[in-house]
């Protein structure tokens, strides 16, 4: 589409600037009157990608436009995802493989944290001890594996029923140091147990939907990676019916700041009740992401409740972005690739780790995620003091804003008013103020009369008025009409002015100098 620009003056010695160019969005164009078929995201109203219908301005056809990309984001990039690791190494299968669970983890961790708003560190406590359960279940009491998918649910509610006790009295860093306390009580628990003290605590030859014979093969490692993909997508289904739905919206009303949380309870919202059902439906989630971690290493051991992994499930969050699934995705990519695929590298992965929190910390907000929308909103900020810089006070038309004017005559409207203020500006002399005060009302002259009909004419929001005070005859002050229908004036000052006359005389006084700085 051809640039459009704008004149900043008539004269032609005038510099012309660039106003820009429409947005080029991919249209589809459907046939005639056919009916549009969706589909749905399962056991919800939203479809799948955000098609729009509209219709183009120029021939008036209908059009379909993709509202919101991120969709077909996500669907290329796991797509990707699958196309590309089966022609990838043993070693870096088995990464992408430790890839989709830590994202799984991750992204039911930022349900807590992001939508329900509560800063729990004992999700690796929750992983853990269900992993826990469901393997002790299958080696010593001969359980199915299939059914390990049962108890990891079962014992990550209920942990996390006892961690969301607490949440409704402590809040913020304490609950943090608390949910931290709880973890490292898992693992000593864990680690003196006398039935797994022989093995330091861990619990091998877990049953799992891996053969036995294909462990740590190209088959296995295949296999392996196929579950943990399926787990990423259930855990991000998860967090689309928890965060787009009715929980997520009602914990948005209380999310900013207490005072939120005051009106959302003054509008009848039960937050505190919302919170507690998003924290136990992710516990739940984790629970199985628990049994799917003994199943995929078939063994569990108490470095599954280590500091460590904690601060790298913390860098992902930091690095991607809190409150967002991509930014969940995308942090524990970039963590997992450094950390198990540059082994290599020894401890320079934890350096490069911090670094790049720091890096991201420092320049962006709100993560990776949310640098796109920061870099859009500098560039705004910075188009603004350029426009400024070359925009006359009272000018006529921004530039920007004249491609978003659709009646152009609105546009000519300023330009002629513009200039009558221009050439009004020279009328005012101390000679046409003193014929005002003589005479406020009555006939003037033609020029003092083509000043007062421009005043006459203004809009109404801004205009003054004259108050008499308390039904005095020798009480005037000034106010300055809302131009809102039920909204009061305001007064100008405290003046009071002794005759009509005089009233009259300072309200054109105002009118003048509103005129001049213009």
């Amino acid at each position: 589409m051809p640039e459009t620009t704008a004149r900043t003056s008539e004269r032609p010695d005038k510099k012309l600037h660039k106003v820009g160019r429409r947005h080029h969005d991919y249209r589809l164009k459907p046939d005639g009157p056919a009916e549009w078929s969706r589909v749905r995201v399962p056991f919800t109203r939203r479809h799948w990608l955000k098609w729009r219908g509209v219709y183009n301005p120029r021939n008036l056809a209908r059009e379909r436009i993709l509202a919101d990309k991120m969709p077909l984001w996500w669907t290329l990039g796991l797509g990707g995802l699958v196309v590309v690791t089966p022609f990838l190494p043993n070693p870096m299968i088995n990464v992408a493989a430790i890839f989709c669970m830590f994202a799984a983890i991750n992204v039911l961790w930022t349900l807590i944290i992001g939508t329900a708003g509560i800063f729990s560190l004992a999700t690796l406590a929750v992983v853990g001890m269900a992993g826990y359960a469901a393997a002790a279940a299958n080696v010593y009491l001969g359980l199915p594996w299939p059914l390990m998918f049962l108890v990891g649910p079962l014992v990550g509610f209920a942990i996390g029923g006892i961690l969301a006790l607490p949440s409704t009295r402590l809040d913020g860093l304490y609950y943090a140091l608390l949910t931290m306390g709880v973890a490292e009580i898992c693992r000593i628990f864990v680690t003196q147990l006398r039935a797994l003290a022989p093995m330091n605590g861990s619990i091998n030859k877990v049953g799992s939907f891996i053969p036995e014979d294909w462990f740590l093969q190209r088959e296995g490692l295949l296999l392996g990676f196929a579950g943990a993909f399926l787990l990423l997508l259930a855990a991000l289904l998860v967090f689309r019916l928890v965060n787009s739905e009715r929980l997520g919206l009602l914990l948005r009303a209380a999310k900013m700041s207490r005072e939120d949380e005051a009106f959302s309870e003054a509008c009848g919202i039960d937050f505190r009740r919302a919170r507690l059902y998003v924290f136990l439906i992710s516990s739940a989630a984790l629970g199985v992401c628990g049994a799917f971690y003994a199943m995929y290493y078939r063994s569990i051991s108490p470095s599954v409740f280590s500091l460590d992994q904690l601060l790298l499930l913390f860098a992902m969050m930091v690095i991607g972005g809190l409150g967002r699934s991509e930014g969940a995705v995308l942090g524990a990519a970039i963590v997992i690739v450094i950390d198990k695929g540059l082994i290599e590298l020894g401890p320079l992965r934890i350096i490069l780790i911090a670094a790049i929190m720091l890096l991201v910390t420092v320049f962006a907000h709100e993560g990776l995620t949310g640098a796109r929308q920061q870099f859009r909103n500098f560039r705004n900020r910075k188009k603004g003091e350029r426009r400024a810089l070359r925009t006359e006070k009272g000018g006529e038309v921004m530039p920007e804003e004249a491609t978003e004017i659709a009646d152009k005559q609105e546009i000519y409207y300023r330009r002629f008013n513009k200039r009558l203020r221009d050439e009004l500006k020279t009328f005012i002399t101390p000679e046409l103020i003193e014929e005002h005060r003589q005479a406020p009302l009555g006939r003037h002259s033609d020029t003092l009369e083509r000043v007062l009909n421009f005043f006459r004419r203004g809009d109404m929001p801004d205009k003054y008025a004259i108050l008499r005070v308390d039904g005095a005859w020798d009480r005037f002050r000034i106010m300055a009409l809302s131009g809102e229908r039920g909204a009061p004036p305001r007064v100008v000052d405290d003046k009071e002015y002794a005759s009509l006359s005089e009233a009259y005389h300072a309200v054109f006084l105002l009118r003048v100098n509103d005129l001049l700085e213009s």
